[in-house]
């Protein structure tokens, strides 16, 4: 019998993915992934692994030396008591120094963020991936558009002259 869980399958990397920012691809130009462990509470992590998180309002900052996620909704998990943990509490990051170093010189410059793009477990361990981010503009976003537009176009062109039939 195969076990049920909340959390999406797992992917070829050996991914579980919990929740993605798929928003964030549309606003932001990614220019570099990190990949963070999470300090989390017990009953964060039974919240996850029931495939319940929000990345929609998060986001990184460096206090002290320290990466920090703020603004994830990682709701209390159901058969928790008293000892339940807030949804939207911050939470630290686990990086290595030389990546906090980096991500903090990029978001002393202006216009960058760091946002974050995907919650997974990899071997039972809670992973988030951040993206350093500059925002678009509303005209980058309809140039984007457009050029899927293009390609999608194109391709179909190519589908149907293959095929033999007429443009």
């Amino acid at each position: 019998m195969a076990k049920k869980s909340g959390a999406k399958q797992e992917d070829a990397s050996g991914r579980k993915l919990v929740a993605s920012n798929k928003k964030a691809r549309h606003d932001y130009h990614i220019e570099d992934t990190f990949e963070a462990g999470l300090v989390l509470q017990g009953t964060e992590v039974k919240s996850l692994r029931m495939g319940r998180a929000s990345l929609v309002d998060g986001f990184v900052d460096i206090e002290g030396g320290e990466a920090w996620l703020h603004g994830v909704h990682i709701p209390e998990y159901a058969q928790g008591t008293w000892t339940n943990h807030a949804a939207r509490r911050k939470r630290k990051l686990l990086l290595n120094r030389v990546e906090i170093d980096k991500i903090e010189r990029k978001v002393s410059e202006k216009g960058h963020t760091v946002i974050p793009l995907s919650l997974y477990f990899v071997k039972g361990r809670a992973k988030i991936e951040i993206g350093l981010a500059k925002g678009k503009k509303s005209w980058d976003k309809r140039q984007a558009i457009a050029e899927r537009t293009a390609d999608r176009e194109k391709q179909e062109a190519i589908g149907r002259r293959l095929k033999g039939m007429s443009d």
